[in-house]
């Protein structure tokens, strides 16, 4: 319900106006603005505020209320995860944090990885963070600053972590992020030194390397929980290595020349492009499978790629996969430009891969869950209709799924169809339907310009 908003008149100085000039006038806010809670009081108070006709000093108050605001809506968020959550580790329903995660995932179009990683986190605010999701309820800490403490804290006993959340959540809500973060390694440290050095030999243990496709079409490595000492060294060295590829008419900065010897040391025969044409040309083996139309593959057009494992790819880079792997088992497609329909696979193998599989895979490239894009080559081929229960064992009742949704399908009572144009919709072990958009082919993605159809 909304109530009456006693307003206060300000008048405020403009510097840019002589001293002399009367004083501009400016609406204001509520005088209690930033004592009332978050809530429904709230967000009616905060509907009724236009924010550009306030003044500046105003216009902090309102931005502070709403931020409280949303603190707030956030823990009411992940106490619905966990509600999920217990709903379906009721006797009524199949235990287990995949199905709760599946269903949070396909209502929220979440990527498994963020949806798993969001449970978690309504799970440990439920838990053993109780006083973080309190301090999120009632405004005071934001979603930025509980999942530090959370990620900090994560792999503490449940005492000790308490006992440093306790220490920290007063003044969480005045640090940074990288305020808190670093209080909190110091906390980690003095809470268990011992325990300190076996969290990190244990992380260690978890060292790795990420491969990350980006919205501008390259790509990110990521290597993780390496050795400090070894990881600063490796960076000493790209810088001294770099440092010294500096000369007097070198146009690339110290960060690209960095990044060009990281290239050059793991992939050190890679086509260069020259005045004179392609300086080096790979004759890598392994099997590249990527999806592009004739004409682009022809430089007759410039439509994007679809690189298997990676995404979409410029016509440029699709076009030098092509011709830099001349030693590599070729698993082809060839497409209409103009509808992105297949006209033709197969394989520069004398053994072609199974026909069944590949034509399965050609028509879905990822796993058919919603929101999953595990390539196809890299899925189980799952029938739609059991073969237990006399479903045929052809490609009209085959479909890709990656292990972990294979797995949801039969555990957590997942159903789908394929529908008439090929796009599987889903029903949820909760009843909800979920429809999974086919990807566009090369050439379907269209021109900014182009009209919408």
């Amino acid at each position: 319900m909304l109530r009456n908003v006693l307003t206060t008149d300000f008048f405020i100085n403009d510097p840019h106006t002589s001293h002399d000039a009367p004083h501009a006038w400016c609406p204001g806010i509520p005088d209690d603005l930033d004592e009332i809670p978050p809530g429904p009081l709230l967000a009616d108070e905060l509907a009724c505020i236009d924010v550009t006709t306030v003044c500046g000093y105003d216009r902090i108050v309102v931005l502070r209320a709403h931020q409280r605001l949303v603190n707030h809506f956030q823990a009411k968020i992940y106490e619905d995860m966990v509600a999920v959550c217990n709903v379906l580790a009721s006797p009524e329903a199949m235990e287990g944090f995949d199905s709760s995660a599946a269903e949070i995932r396909a209502a929220l179009h979440l990527t498994r990885h963020s949806a798993d990683s969001e449970l978690v986190f309504a799970l440990n605010l439920d838990d053993r963070l109780s006083s973080v999701a309190a301090a999120m309820e009632n405004g005071q800490l934001d979603g930025r600053r509980a999942k530090v403490i959370d990620r900090h804290t994560a792999d503490l006993p449940d005492h000790t972590a308490r006992r440093i959340v306790d220490r920290v959540i007063d003044e969480a809500p005045d640090l940074t992020t990288g305020e808190l973060g670093a209080l909190l390694v110091k906390l980690r440290i003095d809470a268990d030194p011992d325990e300190a050095k076996r969290r990190y030999a244990h992380a260690v243990e978890e060292r790795r390397v990420c491969l990350e496709p980006t919205q501008a079409g390259t790509a990110h490595l990521h290597a993780f929980d390496l050795p400090p000492d070894r990881a600063a060294r490796i960076m000493q060295r790209l810088t001294t290595n770099a440092k010294g590829l500096c000369s007097k008419g070198e146009v690339r900065s110290i960060d690209q020349l960095r990044a060009d010897t990281f290239l050059d040391v793991l992939d050190p025969d890679p086509v260069t492009a020259s005045e004179d044409g392609p300086r080096q040309r790979s004759r890598r083996g392994g099997v590249v499978d990527i999806h592009v139309d004739l004409d682009t593959l022809a430089g007759l057009a410039h439509h994007p790629g679809e690189l298997n494992g990676y995404g979409p790819v410029i016509a440029d880079i699709a076009r030098q996969v092509a011709d830099q792997h001349t030693a590599a088992t070729w698993r082809y497609t060839a497409t209409d430009p103009a509808t992105g329909e297949v006209i033709a696979i197969g394989t520069t193998r004398r053994r072609p891969t199974e026909a069944m599989k590949r034509a399965v895979q050609i028509h879905q490239r990822t796993c058919a869950f919603p929101g999953c894009r595990m390539p196809a080559t890299q899925c189980d081929l799952d029938h739609i209709d059991a073969w237990a229960d006399g479903g045929a064992t052809d490609v009209s009742n085959l479909a890709p799924l990656c292990r972990h949704d294979h797995v949801i399908k039969h555990a957590a009572r997942w159903m789908y169809a394929i529908l008439p144009d090929g796009t599987p919709r889903w029903t949820s072990g909760l009843g909800h339907t979920y429809t999974k958009r086919p990807p566009r082919g090369p050439g379907q993605w269209g021109h900014p310009d182009d009209p919408d159809p």
